[in-house]
């Protein structure tokens, strides 16, 4: 109902706004279609902010809802698509429209989006996209696999460089629907009928670009487990660079094109002998280097003194060992010396102390018959023999007398009888 009022008896601006809440409030819940294009988050809070736009009408609003119901939609990104469940609301404090959403789903391509993402956290939660499960690809594979559509742009990309960067490539082509509901399933066939073959080495899926619903047969979870699972190497290479199925993630190599596909799975001949040719020059060069610095060694070598002329060594040594031979001579000369002088002194003085010495001075050395030594005149007796030893004989002699060194005679010695020996 209009409320009643006039210049001389105004509503409260409060009044007034609460009555529109109020009848505002009244009209319930309701399942509209927008575009989300302003997702305002706020740090610490559980209320989220956003501006939603119908594209046709051109006309916005102001929507609110929590954290759990945003996050319950799914990843949500602006531009997306929604079905969203409000309610139309008014803030009394400003009077502002806005509404509260108390649900919220994705709608259209948004939608699709969501339904990938989730099928994407379920794969990886797996381990499909580990890293640690790719497969190295060859440097040059015998035999290289290609799943593509027949007679599509994304085969002859791929045929085209290949033979360009590697002529002698052998390619097993296996044709397949790349799009529409039996795409997945006949892809995965193929894929399977070429991991079978020993020759094959690496597997090429190749599709050129499309929208997202196009591509949807290589996010199906059938074909990525497929990929996963390959013996061989495989090599995605769906639409173009923004474009990334869920199947990129699962082979073991993406490319960004058919085209960087070719490139990545075969090396470029031009290249390959553009490098063996460096390698060649670098060998060269570097076994050029060691001889010459060998031959530097070997020259150094054969300059020193001792290589030049290796009995000029010798000269010294010869001079040193005569220098030794002199020293030695003449130690053995001095020591001979000495030891001779010290026979000599021994010898003269057991000469000096000699009997043979004393009776060269004229004396005699007397025996009885018996040999013994006389020193005394009480040694014989009269008329005993006795023999005189001189120093240059003997003589026996008669005792005839004996004379006492008191001077008294007990006999008297007129003659002796002297016999030579």
């Amino acid at each position: 109902m209009a409320m009643e009022s006039s210049p001389e008896q105004p509503q409260p601006l409060g009044r007034v706004v609460m009555a529109v809440k109020g009848w505002v409030e009244r009209c319930g819940a309701v399942w509209v279609e927008a575009q989300v294009i302003q997702i305002n988050r706020r740090a610490g809070s559980s209320t989220v902010f956003m501006v939603m736009r119908d594209p046709l009408a051109q006309t916005s609003a102001s929507v609110s809802c929590s954290t759990a119901v945003l996050d319950a939609a799914g990843p949500l990104t602006e531009g997306a698509t929604v079905t969203a469940w409000v309610k139309p609301t008014v803030w009394s404090k400003n009077g502002s429209l806005s509404f509260e959403c108390r649900e919220i789903r994705a709608s259209g391509e948004g939608r699709l989006l969501a339904e990938l993402e989730k099928r994407k956290r379920l794969l990886q939660a797996e381990g499909l996209f580990d890293p640690a499960r790719k497969k190295r690809l060859p440097f040059l594979p015998r035999t290289i696999g290609l799943v593509t559509g027949a007679d599509s742009a994304a085969e002859r990309d791929v045929l085209t460089n290949i033979a360009l960067r590697w002529p002698a490539a052998r390619v097993e082509v296996r044709h397949a629907l790349v799009q529409g509901p039996n795409a997945a399933a006949e892809v995965m066939q193929r894929l399977a009928e070429l991991d079978q073959q020993p020759e094959v080495e690496v597997i090429i899926l190749a599709r050129g670009g499309g929208s997202l619903e196009d591509l949807l047969p290589f996010s199906d979870e059938g074909l990525v487990r497929a990929v996963a699972a390959c013996r061989t190497p495989v090599v995605s290479a769906i639409g173009h660079e923004p474009d990334m199925p869920i199947v990129d993630l699962a082979a073991d190599l993406r490319a960004s094109t058919p085209t960087d596909a070719a490139k990545r799975v075969v090396p470029d001949a031009r290249e390959e002998s553009q490098r063996v040719s460096q390698a060649l020059e670098r060998i060269r060069g570097a076994v050029a280097q060691r001889v010459a610095n060998e031959q530097r060694h070997l020259d150094q070598l054969r300059s020193r003194p001792v290589l030049v002329d290796p009995a000029a060594s010798f000269g010294s040594h010869y001079d040193r060992l005569e220098t030794l031979r002199m020293r030695l001579e003449h130690a053995t000369e001095r020591l001979l010396s000495r030891e001779m002088t010290a026979v000599q002194h021994d010898l003269s003085r057991v000469r000096a102390m000699s009997p043979k010495a004393t009776l060269e001075r004229g004396y005699a050395i007397l025996v009885d018959g018996e040999g013994d030594s006389v020193s005394s005149i009480h040694d014989v007796d009269l008329d005993d023999d006795v023999m005189a030893y001189l120093a240059d004989g003997k003589l026996t002699l008669g005792v005839r007398g004996i004379e006492d060194p008191t001077g008294q005679a007990s006999a008297s010695m007129d003659d002796y009888d002297f016999e030579e020996d």
